[in-house]
């Protein structure tokens, strides 16, 4: 299959390891050297509408990557961080001091 880059940002993202949606691709880094992708990037999440900032982006090495699909990129990435589990946690108030 041979894609463009444009059409990368229409792919939703999905770690295989634990089946979360990361969110779709937002930009891609390349090794201008080589000429190769190195990693894909997704933007993180907004908080309350943009007004407080965004998530930590995340950046996904090109040899984490599982399969390209028509309409998803599967892919293999162990992340501890709190921003790729972010589908699983509830929304914490006052800091998480009532959970």
């Amino acid at each position: 299959m041979i894609a463009r880059i444009t059409d990368m940002h229409e792919k939703e993202v999905i770690n295989i390891c634990d089946g979360t949606r990361l969110g779709f691709v937002d930009d891609i880094e390349v090794d201008t050297c080589t000429a190769q992708i190195v990693a894909l990037v997704i933007c993180g999440r907004s908080k309350l509408f943009g007004l407080f900032g965004h998530d930590q982006d995340i950046v996904i090495n090109w040899k984490d990557i599982e399969v390209v699909g028509e309409e998803t990129i599967l892919v293999n990435f162990a992340c501890a961080s709190e921003q790729c589990r972010h589908g699983r946690k509830g929304p914490q108030i006052l800091g998480g001091l009532f959970r």
